[in-house]
């Protein structure tokens, strides 16, 4: 369904080809490019699409025209997935005018070798599209310094860049009345419980590191009153737009759930077996937890967990007596997320000399993470009696 409101139109297109978001991130689900039509006097676009889907989108664009022009060319955002298809829209609508800011002009001409027609809007200015208004409000480093966010007044709808977006391509309705995350088989009482850990992943592992900024855009925002929130990915957010935004204000405030995320790496497998002594543990103290092999699942995951639970516990060998690199660049991830407010432990195995748990309970230190234990650290091969996850396990509960 492309029609939002009598005056928004969906032109967006999912994207069900690529297997890794900005080539990292896997994408079970898909993803989609959204992009919007503002239809009055005037017409405004908001944002655009990948490249790769130019001949799709076009059309769409098109359709909803239905042989008006575009007036208008709205940029909230210029990673290439919202803005690569700007210079094609520009050949085929000349007159079109783009609206941007400041840190968006260079942007454009670097990506798209645009220079002309551009108008450069401050913060709180607006343009009339003739009973329509809509108003910019920057939001630097959510989550690239150029972001600004476009506000239809008479409508109450944000167009929030990347904020509020998700991993997931968008199947049935395009609003959350009736969309349906594409190609899941979990059942889910509703679009938010459906695209929930896939917002939560997005979040974690593109724009996690920005919580503050985050944060600064919300409450500049607050005083807005919005009822439509029209992200670039994922669905459009009215019957659950307060636990979208309650769900991305926690997440920007680091607010972990009760529960534990397990991650581990493992050569012989001795890290492993200790890592699943402890999710055993857990078990039978029922607490809710997730469990993660960086040495054969994409670290995105575990990123997601990360930001879902209050405890981490983190399991490295020793190799050439520092963190064995999987769980090395793990921790740099985490470190360089900013992520504040977790208790945490490590555990891991040694053949000669041990510096793993040491040197991870340092990387944790300087996070600020609450060290619940000195960790457990066992020469070669696991076994309950060197490294006991039960007392570690009454320390986490």
């Amino acid at each position: 369904m492309s029609k939002i409101s009598e005056k928004i139109r969906y032109v967006g297109v999912n994207d069900l080809k690529t297997t890794a978001f900005e080539g990292m991130w896997p994408l079970p689900f898909g993803v989609s490019y959204n992009s919007y039509l503002v239809m009055d006097e005037k017409v405004a676009l908001i944002d655009t699409a990948e490249v790769d889907f130019a001949a799709e989108y076009m059309e769409n664009v098109r359709k909803e025209l239905d042989g008006r022009k575009i007036d208008y060319m709205v940029v909230n955002h210029m990673e290439p997935d919202h803005s690569s298809l700007m210079a094609l829209v520009r050949e085929a609508y000349p007159d079109v005018r783009i609206v941007g800011n400041a840190k968006t002009v260079p942007m454009i001409r670097g990506y798209q070798g645009v220079t002309d027609n551009i108008h450069v809007v401050k913060d709180g200015e607006s343009i009339s599209l003739g009973g329509s208004t809509l108003t910019f409000y920057m939001t630097p480093m959510v989550h690239w310094p150029e972001t600004m966010m476009t506000y239809f007044n008479e409508e109450k709808t944000l167009f929030s860049g990347d904020a509020f977006g998700c991993f997931g391509a968008v199947d049935g309705e395009v609003t959350d009345a009736g969309a349906m995350l594409f190609g899941s088989t979990a059942a889910a009482e509703n679009t938010f419980a459906a695209f929930r850990e896939e917002m939560r992943r997005y979040y974690s592992n593109i724009v996690g590191k920005y919580g503050q900024t985050v944060q600064s855009a919300l409450k500049k925002l607050s005083g807005l009153e919005i009822s439509r929130v029209c992200s670039t990915h994922g669905p459009v957010w009215e019957k659950h737009l307060p636990e979208v935004v309650g769900f991305y204000d926690r997440l920007s405030r680091y607010e972990g759930e009760k529960g534990v995320c397990i991650v581990y790496a493992s050569m012989y497998g001795n890290t492993a077996s200790a890592a699943k002594a402890l999710a055993a543990e857990l078990d039978k103290r029922g607490v809710e937890y997730a469990i993660h092999n960086l040495c054969t699942e994409n670290v995105s995951y575990a990123y997601r967990d990360v930001f879902k639970y209050d405890t981490l516990i983190v399991g490295s060998p020793t190799y050439n007596n520092d963190i064995f690199p999987p769980v090395y660049n793990f921790m740099y991830g985490v470190s360089a997320r900013l992520v504040k407010n977790r208790r945490f432990a490590a555990f891991g195995s040694f053949t000669w000399a041990g510096a793993s748990v040491k040197l991870l309970n340092e990387m944790a230190a300087k996070c600020g993470f609450d060290l619940v234990s000195d960790g457990l650290s066992f020469p070669q091969a696991y076994s309950p009696d060197k490294c006991d996850m039960s007392a570690l396990a009454d320390r986490i509960q």
